[in-house]
């Protein structure tokens, strides 16, 4: 397998094209060009050390330095979902139900993978394991902050008719269950999408990176489809997980709605 190699001078005629989107954003009044800015610089920034850091990675093939790769992937993670909600759970309980369900989700996911389908020597060998995990944690990510977003908000907007339905001598799963049942779809349609488009309207970029390496198409398709039922079934997984247990934290054993434990205060 054979590929071009780039040099970090062949980089630079590419990065004027975003110098090209700046000087359109000062020309049409935008006012984007020093986010335009500081997301370039952060996005080099990152990528270079990352790239560094999976080099070490790689050269060294330590269980205890992949897991802790990983660990610090799923805490970055946690910080993105909380970071996305407009309404909160309040402390710890917002960091730990992320993190948990991103756990779970994203890791059994990956262990799956690499356990029955990839089954690399070591297993845990970070070339294949890191990677893969970073793919099924972004976008069960998404669906996790997008599912529990709604649901909170579902929650305080519904919360006349959820309190009717307690009153009437409902329990608190049928009360909520229309707000979860949204929750989960909002958290689903991202997936959904990019399985819906991918191959008509966009190819991904791992089947992109590895036909640019060399790999044959029909090879990297297959690669590609494998990657795409393991994200959509750990975005399933996260985002039920972290669904239902929003919900859980949000009501009582006595069947009570409790918005109160919502830290933002905007749920009065």
């Amino acid at each position: 397998m054979t590929y071009i190699h780039l040099a970090y001078g062949d980089l630079i005629l590419p990065a004027l094209l975003v110098v090209m989107d700046g000087v359109l954003s000062l020309a049409l009044h935008l006012k984007l060009e020093r986010q335009l800015a500081v997301a370039t610089i952060r996005m080099v920034i990152q990528l270079v050390l990352v790239g560094y850091v999976l080099t070490f990675l790689f050269a060294a093939v330590s269980p205890l330095w992949t897991a802790l790769a990983a660990f610090i992937m799923v805490l970055f993670a946690s910080r993105e979902i909380v970071a996305r909600q407009k309404r909160r759970l309040p402390g710890m309980w917002s960091y730990g139900l992320g993190a948990t369900c991103t756990l779970l989700a994203a890791g059994t996911v990956t262990m799956f993978a690499l356990l029955t389908e990839l089954r690399p020597d070591p297993w845990y060998h970070p070339r294949y394991a890191l990677p893969l995990l970073g793919m099924i944690l972004g976008n069960t990510m998404t669906g996790i902050s997008l599912g529990l977003d709604v649901l909170i908000n579902g929650l305080v907007r519904e919360r006349s008719a959820i309190e009717a339905c307690l009153a009437l001598g409902g329990t608190r799963y049928q009360a909520v269950l229309p707000v979860v049942r949204d929750a989960l779809r909002s958290g689903f349609t991202p997936i959904m999408n990019s399985m819906a488009a991918i191959g008509l309207v966009s190819l991904p970029g791992m089947m992109t990176g590895q036909i640019l390496a060399g790999v044959a198409p029909v090879d990297a398709a297959k690669y590609q489809l494998l990657i795409m039922f393991l994200i959509a079934g750990g975005t399933g997984l996260g985002t039920l997980a972290a669904v239902l247990g929003g919900a859980r934290l949000l009501t009582d054993h006595r069947h009570r709605l409790r918005l109160d434990r919502i830290s933002s205060g905007a749920a009065a």
